[in-house]
C-alpha cells in the first residue's frame, strides 16, 4: 500500500468519529425525548474540543512528528465512541464523548493533512480533503443504517467506528514519519498575513462545513423522510459528503487552470441554501437529494480551494499550523445547526435560508480573484 494512503487511513477513522453523530440526533431526540436545542448543544460540543486541540495539534506536530501525533489521536477517537456508548442515556457524557471527539479531530486533521500531503507530493490536498470527505461521508451512512434497522441504535453504530479505528491503526501505526521529532515551534507568520489567506481563505472558510452540516444535520431534523427517518439522515450525510468527494477532482483541474475554486463554492453555497428554502418551503421530502448533491459539491470545492491556497501559501515549516487554522475557521461553520435552532425559532425556515444564501452572496465578489 502507497504511504499516503496508510496516513490517509488514520485521517478517514478519525473523520468518521467525527460525523457518525449526525444521523443519531434523531435517536437522541427520538428515544431519550431530548429538545431539539439540546441535541444541537450536543453536536456542537465537538467544536469546543476541537477548535483549541487544531492549535495544539500543530505545535505537538512540529515536536513529536506526524505519527507521533496521529497514534494516540487514534486511540483518543476510539475513546469517544466508548463514551458515547456509555453515555447514551446520559445527556452529560454524550456532551463530553462529542468533546472527547472534536479534540481527536483538532489534534489530528492539521497533522493528518500535512502528513498525506508530504507522502504525496503533488495533489497532496486533494488526497487529504478526500481522506477526509470518506470519513466524513462514511461515518453517518453506516451509522445511519445500522441506527434504523438494528437493535441498540444509540450503541452499535459506534461498535463500527471501533472496528475502522482498529483497522486504521493497523496500517498507519509505522507508516513513514515525514516530519521527525524536534524542539522547533510551529511556524504561523508569513502565511497567515497573506493578503490572499486574509481575503479569500478566511471569509470563505466558514462556509465549509456550514453548507455541509445545513445538509445532513438541519434538514433532516426540518424534513425527515416518513418511516425511515434515521436511515435517510445518514443517507443526506453520505450523499451531502460523497458529492463532496466526487467533486474534488474536478476542483483540482479548475484549481491547476487558474478557475477560482473558492469562487464555485461559494456560488454552488448559495444554490444550495435557496434549494433547502424551496424544499422546506414546498415541504418536498425529494428536493433533499438534489440539495444534497448541490451543498455536497459546495463544501468538496470549498475544502479543496482552502487547502490549495494553504499549501500555496506556507511552507514546510508552516503547513501543519496554517491548515490547523484553516480548519478552525472552517469548522466555525460547525455553528450553523444551532444558530438555526435558535433563529428559527422566530423566523420561518425557509427566510432563514435565503438569508444564508444571501450573505454568501455578498462573500462572492470579496473572496474572487
Amino acid at each position: 500500500m502507497k504511504p499516503w494512503l496508510r496516513a490517509a487511513a488514520a485521517v478517514l477513522a478519525v473523520g468518521w468519529g467525527a460525523n457518525q453523530f449526525s444521523p443519531l440526533l434523531i435517536v437522541y431526540r427520538d428515544l431519550d425525548h431530548l429538545s431539539s436545542s439540546l441535541v444541537a448543544a450536543v453536536f456542537g460540543a465537538y467544536v469546543v474540543g476541537l477548535i483549541p486541540a487544531l492549535l495544539v495539534g500543530a505545535r505537538l506536530s512540529a515536536k513529536l512528528g506526524r505519527r507521533g501525533v496521529m497514534r494516540p489521536v487514534l486511540v483518543l477517537s476510539a475513546l469517544a465512541s466508548v463514551i458515547l456508548i456509555v453515555g447514551a442515556d446520559d445527556l452529560w457524557l454524550l456532551a463530553i464523548g462529542r468533546l472527547v471527539a472534536g479534540v481527536a479531530s483538532g489534534a489530528a486533521f492539521g497533522p493528518g493533512s500535512a502528513w498525506i500531503k508530504e507522502l504525496s507530493g503533488d495533489g497532496g490536498a486533494r488526497r487529504a480533503a478526500g481522506a477526509l470527505s470518506a470519513g466524513f461521508g462514511g461515518g453517518p451512512l453506516v451509522a445511519g443504517v445500522l441506527a434504523q434497522w438494528l437493535p441498540a441504535p444509540a450503541v452499535v453504530p459506534y461498535l463500527a467506528h471501533l472496528v475502522v479505528v482498529a483497522i486504521a491503526a493497523v496500517l498507519s501505526w509505522n507508516a513513514p514519519e515525514t516530519s521527525p521529532a524536534s524542539a522547533r515551534r510551529a511556524r504561523l507568520g508569513k502565511a497567515l498575513r497573506h493578503p490572499e489567506f486574509l481575503r479569500r481563505v478566511v471569509p470563505s472558510a466558514p462556509l465549509v462545513f456550514a453548507a455541509a452540516t445545513t445538509s445532513f444535520a438541519v434538514l433532516p431534523t426540518v424534513l425527515p423522510v416518513p418511516g425511515v427517518p434515521i436511515a435517510s439522515s445518514g443517507a443526506i450525510a453520505g450523499l451531502t459528503l460523497g458529492s463532496g468527494l466526487v467533486v474534488q477532482p474536478l476542483a483540482r483541474r479548475l484549481e491547476r487552470r487558474g478557475g477560482s475554486v473558492l469562487t464555485f463554492g461559494l456560488v454552488l453555497a448559495v444554490a444550495g441554501f435557496l434549494c433547502a428554502a424551496l424544499s422546506v418551503g414546498l415541504g418536498a421530502v425529494i428536493l433533499l437529494v438534489p440539495t444534497a448533491i448541490v451543498l455536497g459539491s459546495g463544501y468538496g470545492m470549498l475544502l479543496v480551494g482552502g487547502l490549495s491556497r494553504v499549501e500555496a501559501l506556507a511552507t514546510a515549516e508552516e503547513l501543519a499550523g496554517v491548515t490547523a487554522v484553516f480548519y478552525c475557521l472552517a469548522y466555525a461553520g460547525f455553528a450553523a445547526p444551532y444558530l438555526f435552532t435558535a433563529v428559527s425559532m422566530v423566523v420561518p425556515a425557509t427566510v432563514v435560508f435565503v438569508g444564508a444564501a444571501g450573505v454568501v452572496v455578498l462573500l462572492v465578489p470579496v473572496t474572487a480573484k
